[in-house]
């Protein structure tokens, strides 16, 4: 391995002055995307999944009895389902309420069942596109103030049976696109039985005061939680064990008001990755970017920490990343990535006192995700990156991609320190890219003397 030591004390590349939030700005605007998150409003009536003939043994298919509960609770204007201790096999998903909490006690684990005919179609969005395909295994659409809730699993047992269509989904993905980029009705998108899209975990399109604490996420089909068309959303304190493929943690698409916190991930996937559509159709979406997200005290844990897109065709802007770790290898820590397909933008991204490990590429912004694409270039910009800490990275440890003629510009790295890196820094096509007290290496220290 070739060791690179890079000591920049300051380095201005074309700087001007950049759009950058005062501190009291900064704070100004974290307190008012907190201040625009509503928690949700459940009423007191609770009930146990037991009374409706569930059975917590791990054999019986306890779908009817959920569906019943949920049925009760409906008619009491909402409320609260107790799950408590057991394995409850579900075979089906589960369809939300309004004004409903999911509360699963200490040791109750949730267990779907992977029979894609329990699963009907229902309208959701794969890889950024407007889709019917199978019903995520949780599912709600326009549907206020629901959560869920407790210290119990839920676990999509994936691993060995939605993870075989991984290898046959490539004909469907491409007619996904394909319709897309043709403005087929989203009505005739449809997939489900006799196609191979995998259904995600846990969706809501749609909806607005939104819940999950506490819980264990485990072993998705494909991504497992989506947040779709959403706002005001509280997510925290989750854990995750989910290792297969396409195991993003947290997926937000069109979403704006969230807040992201004392998560511990440990994914197959992305942990967080931000979208907003894809292509044509997020272009035509450009009301509804994915914008003022929080995101703070995360422990990271999987194949990349942060991502903005790569569907992020309505933009994605607004968003603060603030006093997070990352445990063990990543392949990329913090990655934008677009390409000339996608337009929209990326921009007013603040990330802000953040320790990685071992790590491929620390940093990864690139507006030529996958060489794809033409005519539809993405404009990345003002971006602030401070107090970072890594270990290592193998590959690069700063990389900026941008075209001649859609410069990726105004990105400020201040006070980053990378141990030790094969190659430092790899910057193309920008403007006023500014590098305050950056070391990667070792730093140096009085110049040598002449012998």
């Amino acid at each position: 391995m070739r060791r690179i030591c890079l000591f920049i004390s300051f380095l201005s590349m074309f700087t001007s002055g950049f759009a950058q939030l005062s501190p009291e700005a900064k704070q100004a605007k974290k307190e008012a995307i907190l201040a625009a998150i509503q928690l949700p409003e459940i009423p007191v009536y609770e009930v146990s999944v037991i009374n409706f003939g569930a059975k917590g043994d791990g054999k019986k298919d306890c779908k009817k009895a959920f569906d019943k509960a949920i049925q009760h609770l409906k008619k009491k204007g909402g409320g609260t389902l107790h799950v408590p201790k057991g394995t409850y096999l579900i075979n089906g998903p589960i369809h939300f309420i309004s004004h409903f909490n999911l509360h699963l006690e200490e040791g109750a684990v949730l267990q779907f069942g992977s029979n894609p005919e329990d699963y009907p179609t229902v309208f959701t969005s794969w890889e950024g596109t407007f889709v019917y395909n199978h019903s995520p295994l949780i599912y709600g659409k326009y549907l206020t103030d629901i959560s869920i809730t407790g210290t119990g699993i839920i676990d999509g047992e994936a691993s060995e049976t939605w993870l075989q269509w991984k290898p046959k989904e490539t004909a469907d993905k491409l007619l996904s696109r394909k319709m897309n980029h043709e403005g087929t009705p989203i009505k005739d998108r449809v997939f489900g039985n006799g196609h191979y899209l995998r259904p995600q975990l846990i969706q809501f399109v749609n909806s607005k005061n939104i819940l999950l604490e506490g819980v264990q996420i485990e072993d998705a089909p494909f991504w497992c939680v989506h947040l779709l068309q959403c706002e005001s959303v509280t997510l925290r304190k989750l854990t995750y064990d989910a290792h297969n493929k396409n195991n993003d943690g947290i997926d937000l698409e069109y979403t704006r008001n969230v807040l992201i916190e004392d998560i511990k991930f440990n994914n197959g996937d992305d942990n967080i990755a931000i979208k907003a559509g894809r292509d044509h159709e997020g272009r035509a979406n450009a009301a509804t970017p994915s914008e003022n997200i929080l995101i703070r005290n995360c422990s990271f844990k999987g194949l990349h920490s942060l991502v903005i897109g790569s569907e992020m065709s309505a933009g994605v802007q607004d968003v603060f990343v603030e006093n997070c770790t990352a445990h063990g290898y990543l392949k990329r820590g913090i990655y934008f990535k677009t390409n000339a397909d996608r337009g929209g933008f990326i921009k007013d991204i603040y990330i802000d006192n953040v320790s990685f490990k071992d790590t491929e590429d620390c940093f990864y912004i690139t507006a030529n995700y996958h060489g794809e694409g033409s005519g539809f270039n993405s404009k990345i910009k003002d971006v602030f990156i401070s107090n970072i800490q890594c270990t290592s990275a193998s590959g690069t440890a700063i990389v900026i991609q941008g075209y001649p003629e859609s410069k990726v510009e105004n990105v400020q790295f201040k006070n980053i320190h990378i141990q030790k890196a094969t190659n430092g820094i790899s910057i193309t096509n920008t403007q006023h890219i500014d590098f305050k007290d950056v070391i990667i290496g070792e730093a140096a220290t009085v110049p040598t003397a002449v012998k």
